[in-house]
């Protein structure tokens, strides 16, 4: 009798293992897919703004600082993402934000581009892009939030030291200009 209580036990605690681990594969695994919605985000970001860029330059003949500056901070976003390190990637992005920021300010100035059928096309989808990063960045930052969770309450703590499961970074952006909302007037 007393060999099938312990038996029940062991069977217990084994199957109890077994459903935390799961478990913590499975928001693994959530956080994995979050991220690569923010990943397909700021690539369609990465990819239209060239077109905006190329949009404008005839309008825009002598803000070549401007251009440069997009630029560089497009670069710099996509060089981060190659690392894969979430904190590098959020400030990158921060600094392409507020270089995009700088350009519609400075696209103001010029009315007749804010007419252009092309200009206002490629400017609504990058809005709406930013939008769906926005979006993206919560749905990331609430599984990293699940995970990050059943990874230190109990019992599921102990599944996640014996399983190497590690805490995911938060995508945050720690530069208070740049939590600033873009304001894009035309």
């Amino acid at each position: 009798m007393t060999g099938l209580v312990i038996l029940g036990v062991a069977v217990a605690l084994i199957l109890m293992f077994v459903g935390l681990y799961n478990g913590l594969v499975r928001l693994r695994n959530e956080v994995k897919n979050a991220w690569a919605q923010i990943d397909v985000q700021l690539k369609r970001r990465h990819d239209l703004i060239p077109n905006l860029v190329e949009t404008v330059k005839g309008y825009m003949t002598h803000e070549r600082e401007t251009f440069e500056a997009i630029t560089r901070a497009r670069s710099g976003a996509m060089s981060a993402q190659a690392t894969g390190n979430v904190g590098q990637i959020a400030q990158a992005e921060g600094v392409l934000t507020g270089a995009l920021r700088g350009f519609y300010a400075v696209a103001e100035n010029y009315p007749q581009l804010k007419a252009d059928a092309n200009f206002r096309q490629l400017q609504e989808e990058l809005t709406s892009t930013e939008n769906k990063v926005s979006f993206a960045r919560q749905f990331y930052n609430d599984a990293v939030l699940k995970y990050n969770t059943a990874c230190e309450t109990i019992p599921s703590n102990i599944v996640a030291g014996i399983g190497g499961f590690k805490k995911a970074e938060f995508f945050e952006i720690k530069d208070e200009a740049e939590r600033a909302v873009p304001q894009v007037k035309f």
